[in-house]
């Protein structure tokens, strides 16, 4: 018997309690009433959308800033807050939660995209066991359902409010949290490495994608290539039939046909030839926090996309479609991005001006050489089944099966509710004696 078991043995034999969130706290909002300006030369923390997306425990040394004047009522975090991501392109990134881990020592404000949970009392759960739980696998089946929307998502609070979680003793929690952390930690040792690694690729990816002493013709993305997006309604979903896939299938590295939705054949016939990308098509995301990140579709599949997708088709008499692709993840390319979307809350990649971009093209034999050199390149730093990458991907999928074992509980509460019930029984018997 290991030492979670022998706790459990000894503090909470018939099951822990469980209890919704709105039992357990309330529910505000972030930042109200701000405009861009607020945001130029700000004088106080402000955590951005990213911060809680990417982020288990809100990190409160990478905060951006924000204008607020002496007599704002605004909210400020506290510890042992839960923050969520409550409005999104994609249902996925709906209700991701980041908690604050550690006591502010200045005042944070929100997103207004984002909200918080508010524990009412504080002292019953350890703030980096919920870093974990909120992000569990179970738990976040039922955070996602609370979303809805067609091309833009927002969370409801009243759903979310009625979902239950597991109170076990804090010394389950504590020894808990020293497990998981511990899996943490050592796979971002191998990230950080991987990372070193990726950083080096991209600094030669940009220097041979940088034509200085080499005759290049200038071109925008609409002479070289056709740009269409993806359906604009959410169609009804079906057991079976065409594939139908939205930001999730391409935030790796490849075009993941695996977790798809399907959509009929009859939905397929009368949707816009503009969603049905093919095989060679450079597919890319247009929404959310892996915004433009391309991949290639290699399949003779039949497909169809959401409008958080787009995809380009391009002339390959001028250019090599793996070369596009690695362009975009350069530093020219996103450069042209940020020049468009420079202060706004949410980025989007919009069709318009994405088909004005500039790109530099060599002739087709030297981008054929540029690929060979960086395909092989990224696959070191990329695949799956070699290397680090491959050693990361074990971690963490130890990671992911340690984390909803320990956090799968007993549930007791309907055992503790009968206890109460008898007890209650027995004051009246014994009221009714005296």
């Amino acid at each position: 018997m290991n030492k979670i078991e022998e706790l459990i043995e000894k503090l909470c034999p018939d099951g822990v309690e469980y209890k919704t969130l709105i039992e357990l706290g309330d529910f505000f909002g972030g930042l109200t009433g701000k405009s861009k300006d607020d945001f130029k030369d700000g004088n106080a923390n402000f955590i951005s959308y990213m911060n809680v997306y990417k982020n288990p425990a809100l990190d409160l040394n990478l905060t951006e800033r924000v204008k607020i004047s002496p007599d704002e009522k605004q909210r400020v975090l506290e510890y042992c807050d839960v923050v969520f991501t409550g409005s999104s392109e994609t249902p996925d990134e709906c209700a991701i939660s980041s908690v604050v881990t550690q006591e502010p020592k200045e005042d944070y404000y929100l997103n207004s995209f984002c909200f918080i949970w508010r524990i009412k009392d504080k002292s019953i759960f350890n703030p980096d066991f919920l870093k974990h739980l909120f992000r569990s696998e179970t738990l976040r089946k039922k955070l996602s359902k609370t979303a809805s929307g067609v091309t833009r998502f927002n969370v409801s609070k009243k759903l979310m409010g009625d979902i239950d979680i597991p109170i076990p003793p804090l010394e389950i929690q504590r020894e808990i949290v020293q497990i998981l952390d511990n899996f943490t930690e050592l796979t971002a040792e191998l990230t950080a490495e991987l990372t070193a690694r990726k950083q080096q690729y991209e600094y030669y990816r940009d220097k041979l994608l940088t034509f200085e002493n080499l005759e290049t013709k200038i071109y925008k993305i609409k002479d070289i290539a056709e740009l269409y997006l993806g359906l604009t309604y959410t169609p009804n979903y079906v057991d079976s039939g065409v594939k139908f896939l939205s930001s999730k299938n391409i935030s790796k590295d490849y075009l993941d046909l695996e977790d798809v939705k399907y959509i009929s054949r009859e939905e397929y016939e009368k949707s816009t030839s503009n969603a049905k990308p093919k095989k060679g098509d450079i597919l890319f995301t247009r929404v959310g926090s892996n915004l433009g990140h391309p991949t290639i579709v290699e399949t003779d599949e039949e497909l169809c996309i959401f409008v958080s997708l787009g995809f380009l088709r391009v002339n390959n008499k001028l250019v090599i479609n793996k070369y596009i692709k690695h362009w975009m993840n350069t530093a020219m390319f996103w450069k042209q991005v940020e020049n468009k979307v420079k202060n706004a809350p949410k980025a989007n990649l919009n069709s318009s001006w994405l088909r004005e971009f500039d790109i530099a093209l060599p002739p087709l034999e030297i981008q054929e050489r540029i690929v060979n050199v960086l395909d092989n390149f990224d696959k070191i730093c990329s695949d799956l089944g070699i290397g680090l990458p491959a050693e990361i991907e074990a971690r963490q999928k130890q990671f992911e099966y340690y984390r909803e074992k320990l956090l799968t509980f007993k549930n007791g509460s309907a055992t503790i509710f009968t206890d109460r019930q008898t007890d209650r029984q027995t004051d009246r018997q014994t009221d009714r004696q005296t």
